[in-house]
């Protein structure tokens, strides 16, 4: 049962990036099963389900953030490297993240079996993975979990498969940590609805 009742509409006005979260024993596993299993309603096209998901709690979670550090460590200059590993910390701080991945050899058999959109599968793949991501967040939202999305790959790619036996024909497309909210979000501009929306 989630800890807020929230509107479609609320979850997506009040969806914003937390980027500090932190642990909360309310978190739980069998919580987070529920809002994925949630998320996987989001669409694809031509339902080919091409997304996987991994979830990472407690000392898995924290582990991924240390690969992240140690891999950025020699990449990022030393004078900037103290501010990173206080962002990250932001992160690892949290309760759990959700790696979403692509399967390749799904989009593979799409293309085989649907040559003349075999140029648009990688696409629609994407755009898959990206309403995933954002039903994922909504229904984190909603269940009152701060959650922001994160883009360390493909620089993690090689150490993530390894560490957690992830097929190779998975590919890491991004990071969503969650936790309870620890920061208040900054203030959202937007362009004007006349220049983004035309009616006619």
């Amino acid at each position: 049962m989630s800890t807020t009742t929230t509107t479609l509409k609320e979850a997506i006005v009040n969806r914003r990036s937390i980027r500090k979260v932190k642990k909360n024993e309310t978190i739980t596993k069998e919580r987070i099963n529920e809002v994925v299993k949630t998320a996987l309603y989001a669409p694809s096209s031509f339902n080919m389900q091409s997304s996987r998901i991994v979830v990472l709690m407690d000392a898995e979670h924290e582990k991924f953030w240390d690969i992240v550090k140690e891999t950025l460590r020699p990449r990022v200059p030393e004078e900037n490297f103290g501010a990173t590993v206080e962002r990250l910390q932001g992160f690892r701080d949290g309760a759990g993240t959700i790696l979403f991945f692509e399967n390749q050899e799904t989009v593979k058999t799409m293309q085989e079996n649907a040559p003349s959109y075999k140029e648009q599968f990688p696409f629609w793949s994407h755009q898959g993975n990206a309403m995933l991501q954002y039903a994922m967040w909504m229904s984190l939202t909603a269940e009152g979990i701060g959650a922001s999305l994160q883009h360390y790959n493909p620089i993690i790619d090689e150490e993530v498969k390894k560490t957690w036996n992830i097929p190779a024909e998975w590919t890491l497309i991004a990071q969503m940590p969650f936790g309870e909210p620890n920061e208040e979000p900054g203030e959202r501009t937007f362009l004007p609805f006349e220049d983004v929306v035309k009616f006619y």
